[in-house]
């Protein structure tokens, strides 16, 4: 039997499929897969901040260095963006020793590391010689705590504070001394630019209000020893005692007058206005008198939110942690309204800034002071600071009021 017609057949229909096949558009290429969008640039600014980290003012310098670190933790969280990037907040804390010297060796320090501003310093002796060294930078600084009113007063447009300054503070306290009967004064200071400058002021409204300045005496900072002036500050029999300086200095100095038999009312300043004067002074404390800038902690209007996130991660408040936190919060939210972390385009909107803060509200004056700024007087009752009385400021009123509610949103 042939085969031939079945190959035949066969080859029909192959060459029949191979034209139907040539006859087929080919299919369209797989369309090109879309690009997953690019995440934005991250950058890193670094914010300095300076206080005390070691010697006898270093509780006070590490609730400085909390309140920053606090706020720049909250405000990473946020994701922020400045300028189409996303922005990651730095602290470069730095130990100026509250030494006028170390302060200016710092703040070099702060610049060559090109930080975008500085919280700080401390002490009204440290900010002052670096308050120079920042302003020739460009670089904007904040202070949570240095009361000097020289530090303002030098026409830097970089310079800023968040609490009252000694000549508010100094006021207050000599006019109260005059209304609770003071009559023969004698004053003690430390000859740093903070307490030498409180003391001075108090004692102009203590003599505008008719008290007669008994004896004017001098230590310093690291001094424990105050045995030979008090005993020199007896002698002239005053009803109060004035010091202006810390409270490593003022808590010893307070138990020395009581181991004296001095029995005149001790009065100082927000330097002494802490836990750790009470701790110092001994049984010695009952009764003294001192000033704080700022409402008392729990009547300011950020209180409890603030007080809660602050103690479970750092322990107790020590004066200044709300003031460091405010200025940190205040610094950063002048760049994101800015939407620049340069300091050269920040620092008008730093200057005209309103913000309601923990501690109350932040603007500024022309100089860089806080205004409207109030006063608290302080008494150390069975153990712990009562407040007396607070004078001055827009919030000076709600001091008497319960804080507000916090927002439910």
């Amino acid at each position: 039997m042939s085969r031939r017609p079945a190959l035949g057949v066969i080859l029909s229909f192959a060459f029949a499929f191979i034209l139907a096949a040539c006859g087929k558009e080919a299919p369209p290429p797989p369309a090109p897969k879309a690009e997953a969008p690019k995440p934005p640039p991250e950058i890193t600014v670094k914010i300095g901040q300076a206080s005390p980290l070691t010697g006898p003012q270093a509780h006070l310098g590490k609730d400085n260095d909390n309140g920053a670190r606090l706020a720049i933790e909250e405000m990473n969280a946020k994701g922020l963006m400045i300028a189409g990037a996303k922005v990651k907040f730095e602290l470069m804390s730095e130990d100026d020793q509250a030494d006028p010297k170390t302060g200016t060796i710092v703040a070099q320090k702060m610049v060559d590391a090109k930080v975008a501003g500085v919280i700080g310093h401390l002490n009204s002796g440290t900010t002052i010689p670096a308050s120079k060294i920042y302003n020739d930078a460009g670089i904007p600084q904040v202070s949570p705590s240095a009361t000097n009113p020289k530090y303002t007063e030098q026409g830097y447009k970089g310079a800023f504070r968040v609490m009252a300054n000694d000549v508010q503070q100094g006021k207050v306290l000599g006019e109260y001394a005059v209304k609770t009967g003071a009559k023969r004064i004698a004053i003690i200071d430390d000859r740093t630019a903070y307490g030498q400058g409180l003391a001075d002021e108090f004692e102009k409204a203590a003599k505008a209000g008719g008290a007669n300045v008994v004896g004017r005496e001098f230590t310093s900072d690291k001094a424990t020893d105050f045995r030979s002036i008090l005993t020199s500050v007896k002698a002239k029999k005053p009803d109060l005692v004035f010091y202006g300086g810390m409270d490593g200095q003022a808590g010893p100095m307070a138990a020395q007058m009581k181991s004296l038999g001095i029995k005149a009312r001790f009065l100082g300043g927000d330097g002494a206005q802490s836990a750790e004067f009470i701790k110092l002074a001994g049984p010695a404390a009952e009764g003294v008198i001192a000033s704080s800038p700022g409402l008392p902690l729990d009547k300011m209007p950020g209180s409890k939110g603030f007080t809660e996130k602050f103690t479970s991660k750092y322990g107790p408040i020590q004066i200044y942690a709300p003031y460091a936190y405010d200025a940190t919060m205040t610094l950063i939210e002048a760049m994101v309204k800015a939407d620049s972390v340069v300091p050269a385009k920040y620092l008008p909107v730093l200057a005209k800034i309103t913000r309601q803060g923990v501690t109350g509200p932040v603007a500024f004056d022309e100089k860089g002071d806080l205004r409207n700024s109030p006063i608290t007087l302080y008494v150390v009752k069975e153990g712990k600071w009562d407040a007396l009385e607070t004078v001055g400021g827009e919030a000076a009123a709600s001091a008497a009021a319960p804080a507000p509610a916090p927002d439910k949103k």
